[in-house]
C-alpha cells in the first residue's frame, strides 16, 4: 500500500474522536490523491458521531453543513477540517438531497460519486477500506460511478461535471456506463445554479493542464449545449488552443483563468460574451476584460494572420495600431490569444503564421506598445488644446482620433506644434 501520511492535525482528530469511542476515518480526495502519490493537504473525515457530538468533543467548531451532517474543526493552525457523520440519502431533487444518518462506514462510502472517492483510510490501524474497487480503477485509470451509474447522476446532477473534471485532470478513461449516464443526465443539467456551472468551468481551468480534453467532453455529451448555448458548437481546433496558450510562469492565478476563460469563449460570436459571463455569474470586472480581449481578437485575429503570413514582418507602425487598437495593456494577451490559436491551426495542417515569427513579433510589438505613442492619452495635445483653436464638439473627438493615427505612423510627429498644425490643416 502506497505510503499514507495525512497531516498530523487530521490524525489527532481522529483520535480524539476514537478515545471518545467513535469509528473516525479519512475519506474523499486526500485518500485518493495520496494513493495516486499527490500532495494534497484537505483532508476530510467521516464518522459515527453525531454532529452535537463532535461539537462538544472539540474546542473550536464550524457548523458549516449542520443539517447535512457536517462539522468544520479548526486545529491549532486555523485550518479547518470537514468532519462528517456517516449518512445516506433518503430522497433528492437532482441537486439538493434530504440525508438521514447512517449507522456504518460502508452506508456512506455508498452514497459518494466515484470510486475513486469511495474510498476511507484509519491512520490509527493503517487500515484502507475500499468496497467499490476504487483502488483497481485508480490503478487502471478509470473514472467510474459507484454502484448504478444512472442513479448517482440523477440523485445529483452536478457529478456530470465533476466526472469529466476528474477523468481530464488525472488523464482516466470515463467507464462506458458512467458516459452513457452522462449523457442521460446532460438535458436535466440546467437544474444546477450558474453559480455551480461557474464553480466547475474555474476549477477545470485551474485544475486540468489540457482543458481542451474537459471541455471536448462538456461539447459532446451536450453539457454545453444545456448551460453553455453559445458554445455548443466549439470546434476541435478552438478547443486545441486552450491546451497552447502560453501563460505567463510569474502570473497570479486570476491572471492565467481570465486568460483561459478568453481563450475558451473566443469561439462565441462576437458581441456575446461578456453577457455569457455575467449569466454564468462572473464578476464584472472578469466579464468586462474577458469580454472585451475577445471582442479584439473577433475584430484583429484575421488582419494580424495576414500581416504575419506575408514574408515580410510587419512595419512598427503596423505594431503599433495593434496596441492602439487593442490597448498596450491588453495586446500581450491578445497575441497569446492569436498565438494559441494558431498553433492549433498548424497541428491540424491549416496554413498559420510560424511559431518562429509569431515569437518575434510579440517581443517587437510589447517593446513598442509601451515604449511609443499609441493611444490617444499619449498625444501631445489634448481636448483643451484643440478647444483653444476653435474644435469643439464631435469634430474635437474625431480630430483627436485622427491624430493618433498621424502619430501611429511617425511618432516623432508627437509634438505640440506638429499636431496643432495638423489640426488645423496647416500640414
Amino acid at each position: 500500500m502506497p505510503l499514507m501520511q495525512p497531516p498530523e492535525t487530521v490524525v489527532e482528530i481522529t483520535r480524539v474522536l476514537e478515545a471518545a469511542g467513535y469509528e473516525a476515518w479519512c475519506v474523499g480526495g486526500g485518500v485518493r490523491d495520496a494513493l495516486l502519490g499527490i500532495p494534497n493537504l484537505d483532508w476530510d473525515l467521516t464518522t459515527s458521531a453525531r454532529p452535537l457530538q463532535v461539537r462538544k468533543l472539540f474546542k473550536r467548531t464550524v457548523p458549516v453543513g449542520i443539517e447535512f451532517g457536517t462539522i468544520g474543526v479548526l486545529d491549532e493552525t486555523n485550518v479547518m477540517h470537514e468532519v462528517t457523520t456517516f449518512r445516506s440519502d433518503v430522497e433528492t431533487d437532482g441537486r439538493h438531497a434530504v440525508v438521514k444518518f447512517g449507522e456504518s462506514l460502508e452506508e456512506d462510502l455508498a452514497r459518494r460519486d466515484f470510486t475513486i472517492n469511495a474510498i476511507a483510510y484509519s491512520p490509527s490501524r493503517d487500515e484502507l477500506r475500499d468496497p467499490f474497487g476504487g483502488q483497481r480503477d485508480l490503478a487502471e485509470r478509470v473514472l467510474r460511478a459507484v454502484g448504478i451509474a444512472k442513479e448517482r447522476m440523477r440523485e445529483d446532477r452536478l457529478r456530470a461535471l465533476r466526472a469529466i473534471r476528474f477523468a481530464s485532470r488525472f488523464g482516466f478513461t470515463v467507464d462506458p456506463a458512467t458516459w452513457q449516464a452522462i449523457l442521460v443526465s446532460a438535458p436535466h443539467l440546467g437544474r444546477l445554479s450558474p453559480e455551480r456551472v461557474q464553480q466547475e468551468i474555474v476549477k477545470t481551468m485551474n485544475q486540468v493542464a489540457l482543458p481542451s480534453t474537459a471541455f471536448r467532453m462538456w461539447r459532446d455529451s451536450g453539457a454545453f449545449g444545456e448551460l453553455v448555448p453559445g458554445l455548443a458548437g466549439i470546434t476541435d481546433v478552438e478547443l486545441l488552443a486552450l491546451d497552447h496558450l502560453r501563460l505567463p510562469q510569474l502570473a497570479r492565478r486570476p491572471q492565467r483563468l481570465q486568460l483561459r476563460l478568453a481563450g475558451l469563449f473566443s469561439a462565441a460570436r462576437p458581441g456575446t460574451v461578456h453577457a455569457m459571463l455575467k449569466a454564468l455569474r462572473f464578476s464584472n470586472a472578469d466579464a468586462a476584460w474577458v469580454g472585451g480581449l475577445v471582442e479584439r481578437w473577433h475584430e484583429m485575429g484575421r488582419g494580424m494572420k495576414n500581416e504575419l503570413m506575408h514574408p515580410e514582418a510587419p512595419t512598427d507602425s503596423v505594431l503599433r495600431s495593434w496596441a492602439g487598437q487593442a490597448g498596450r495593456t491588453q495586446l500581450a494577451s491578445l497575441l497569446r490569444i492569436a498565438d494559441a490559436h494558431w498553433w492549433a491551426e498548424r497541428e491540424r495542417g491549416r496554413p498559420a503564421p510560424s511559431r518562429e515569427r509569431v515569437e518575434s513579433v510579440y517581443r517587437r510589438a510589447i517593446r513598442i506598445a509601451y515604449r511609443d505613442p499609441v493611444e490617444i492619452s499619449d498625444l501631445a495635445v489634448n481636448g483643451d488644446d484643440l478647444h483653444g483653436i476653435g474644435i469643439t464638439g464631435k469634430q474635437l473627438g474625431q480630430t483627436l482620433r485622427a491624430l493618433l493615427q498621424y502619430v501611429l505612423e511617425d511618432p516623432s510627429r508627437n509634438t505640440p506644434d506638429v499636431l496643432l498644425s495638423r489640426a488645423r490643416g496647416d500640414a
